[in-house]
């Protein structure tokens, strides 16, 4: 494993020729490490078998990491062909149980082991051939070729991470232990926990853009905070310490736990941490491939709500008020201990990196300043729900990296494990998981009297994303009739009013036209290629309602609160199925439709001539396909070649309309004439762009 160890790289300073060199050894121990985290499964079939309940069989994860550097790079046009389509999809998303993934079992035919082990090799030539070729310059930005293949690289470490934990769930005798380093060999009984006092002072979180290490959007932005005197426990929590909490009933007494924390108990029966083991008397505690007996001066392995009811146990117990400590105060915590970032470290100052042991130690073995494990050792769940700092921007090219987690039920961990390696060992790492959710994560106490500070960021901030809320649900704010609305009408005029025909959506943007479909249709699909555009009719649809941030004149901002009863479309909203997907690389579930609607979509794709030469395979024969486009050709986004209409041919000018008419003749007639729809888009209080959409409807042969 020695060979193997690495930190992330400094993108700002070096020489380009140096940089890739470094760049690709980077990557090809990062793939190596990666292989070897499987090495540990008994058999091949185990690759079929999950974890956790809530995620993919772990083959899934072993398609993921190849597949998402194919699907970046073909986002980022630096390659132009795919290697295994079905693949790219199937293998694309899936992490955390959102609303939008797809973890039905039936919708997937998960393909031979071996196939996918070959289709990692191919993946491994093409992108060692892109890194080999790929224009670099320095520094490496954002916006840089390179910064796609970091996005790579640092993606496929975080998963060591979250990989290794679904094995860990496994049952032991599907596992081989010994095969990814060595274990800590130390054990004893639990040291004595104290708390220190940490003073005070202002912390200032945020990433600067020029930071020479590559950063994930949240990390970006800065915000201030003024955080107050706390004292803090000198470890971690300990398994020793934790067991008191079991045995004073802590999982049989209500008001130790939250409301959420309480309902997570009863549904799990749980009685202890999800590792332990109960032999008897004893306890023993489950690595990811082995069992030992139960190390009691090791830091205790639980998630938030656990964390948190031993909190709230404590307070109780001792009458001082205890809780988790806040993002700012294991800021400042850090601060105090003295810490400094990768950078700057001789030897990791902690059990991080894999530079120690493949397992958790004792608290009380890496000393750092007047406390032990401030980093390293496991993660510790904070107080903080994850959210943006101001001046927080997605990145385009992976835009449901953050924001799927801004929704107040993912907190942050900091300080990371002894498995975290690249991004998740540096000082801005941010990682946050749901509550209830197990990483290789514990805690510590903070007490303080003072109130929590929770940084809110409950209205939608992105342009992109308030722009469409704005043009689909502006009713009271845009005199015009709302070009959704108006489109949905017409499907039903043209379609007619059966209730049981199955509707696909292919732009689901904010959800308004698959609200008013779902008024005259039982099955509605609607898909979208962001994440950060589809929570929001996901959050309409669950929740009732959603808020956004407009623009008005100059600096100033206004906000809408948008209702779904109000709009008198929550009858319908359970006849909708939101999704994100990839409407150039769909599933084959996305098949079988009466209707296909492709609202303003064709000019948002790198290839609307192949999209629509393929089509026809999603709908039923006599099917209704609908096209709403405003022909608007970005050739940033769609190359010439690839425009079905808009240029001159042999000196005579081809209109997009004529384009289409010649790709869909072989299967499609034209049904009735072209209709123009009104859109306007608002872009501030006083300024909108009108365009004109053109719909035309055709008939399946």
């Amino acid at each position: 494993m020695e060979h193997l160890i690495t930190r992330t790289i400094d993108l700002q300073h070096g020489n380009p020729d140096e940089k890739r060199k470094e760049i690709r050894d980077y990557f090809l121990k990062t793939w190596e490490i990666d292989e070897k985290l499987y090495t540990q499964l008994k058999s091949d079939d185990i690759f079929y078998h999950r974890g956790d309940p809530l995620r993919h069989v772990i083959l899934f994860y072993l398609g993921h990491t190849a597949v998402f550097y194919i699907n970046k790079l073909m986002l980022a046009k630096m390659i132009d062909t795919r290697i295994n389509p079905e693949f790219e999809s199937i293998f694309a998303i899936g992490v955390d149980e959102m609303s939008w993934d797809d973890l039905n079992e039936k919708h997937y035919n998960w393909p031979q082991v071996s196939a996918v082990r070959e289709y990692r090799n191919k993946a491994k030539d093409l992108i060692l051939s892109v890194i080999d070729n790929a224009p670099l310059s320095m520094p490496v930005t954002w916006n840089q070729p390179f910064w796609i293949i970091m996005m790579g690289i640092e993606h496929q470490r975080i998963h060591l991470e979250t990989s290794s934990v679904l094995i860990r769930q496994l049952p032991l005798n599907e596992v081989i232990a010994g095969r990814f380093g060595e274990r800590c060999p130390e054990s004893g009984s639990a040291p004595e926990n104290e708390l220190i006092t940490v003073t005070g002072a202002k912390v200032m979180l945020g990433k600067p853009e020029n930071h020479p290490f590559y950063g994930w959007d949240n990390e970006y932005g800065k915000y201030e905070e003024h955080v107050e005197d706390f004292r803090a426990s000198k470890y971690l929590i300990s398994n020793g310490e934790y067991l008191k909490f079991i045995h004073d009933g802590g999982y049989q007494t209500e008001e130790y736990w939250t409301e959420e924390g309480w309902n997570w108990r009863n549904f799990k029966e749980a009685e202890m941490p999800l590792f332990w083991r109960k032999n008897g008397e004893d306890y023993i505690l489950r690595l990811v491939a082995e069992e030992i007996p139960m190390p009691w001066n090791w830091p205790a392995e639980v998630n938030y709500l656990e964390a948190k009811a031993f909190a709230n146990w404590k307070t109780k117990t001792t009458g001082k008020i205890h809780r988790l400590p806040t993002e700012a105060e294991w800021y400042r915590l850090h601060e105090a201990a003295g810490l400094k970032d990768v950078t700057d470290w001789q030897k990791a100052p902690g059990n991080i990196n894999l530079e120690y042991c493949t397992s958790p130690c004792p608290v009380d073995k890496f000393k750092q300043g007047d406390f032990y494990d401030v980093v390293g050792n496991v993660w510790q769940w904070t107080e903080t729900p994850i959210t943006g700092y101001p001046g927080f921007k997605v990145h385009p090219l992976y835009d449901d990296f953050s924001t799927p987690t801004f929704d107040g039920k993912h907190n942050l961990i900091k300080g990371g494990s002894w498995i975290s390696t690249g991004n998740e060992a540096t000082s801005h790492a941010r990682y946050a998981f749901r509550r209830h959710f197990y990483q290789h994560a514990g805690f510590r106490l903070v007490e303080s009297a003072h109130p929590l500070v929770i940084q809110s960021n409950e209205y939608e901030t992105d342009q992109e994303v308030t722009l469409s809320c704005e043009s689909n649900w502006g009713d009271s704010f845009i005199a015009a009739p709302i070009f959704s609305k108006v489109l949905a009408r017409l499907v039903k005029d043209v379609a007619g009013d059966n209730r049981t025909l199955r509707l696909l959506d292919l732009n689901g943007d904010s959800g308004r036209l698959a609200f008013e479909l779902a008024q005259y249709y039982d099955d509605v699909t609607a898909l979208d290629f962001t994440a950060r555009m589809i929570r929001i009719p996901i959050q309409l649809q669950e929740q009732g309602f959603m808020r956004y941030v407009m623009k008005d004149e100059g600096e100033l901002q206004f906000f809408r609160d948008v209702v779904l009863s109000d709009y008198g479309l929550e009858s319908g909203k359970n006849n909708i199925l939101f999704m994100q997907a990839d409407a150039m690389n769909l599933k084959p579930l996305y098949s079988g439709y009466d209707i296909i609607v492709v609202p303003n979509l064709l000019e948002e794709l790198n290839n609307p001539i192949l999209f629509l030469k393929k089509i026809h395979e999603r709908l039923n024969n006599n099917g209704l396909l609908v096209i709403a486009s405003t022909y608007e050709w970005d050739d940033t986004i769609t190359t010439r070649e690839n425009w079905p209409g808009g240029f001159k041919q042999d000196g005579e000018p081809v209109t997009s309309l004529d384009g289409i008419k010649q790709i869909l003749s072989e299967k499609f007639d034209i049904f009735g004439d072209p209709i123009d729809l009104n859109i306007y888009q608002k872009l501030s209080s006083r300024i909108s762009v009108h365009k004109i959409s053109q719909v035309t409807f055709w008939k399946k042969r």
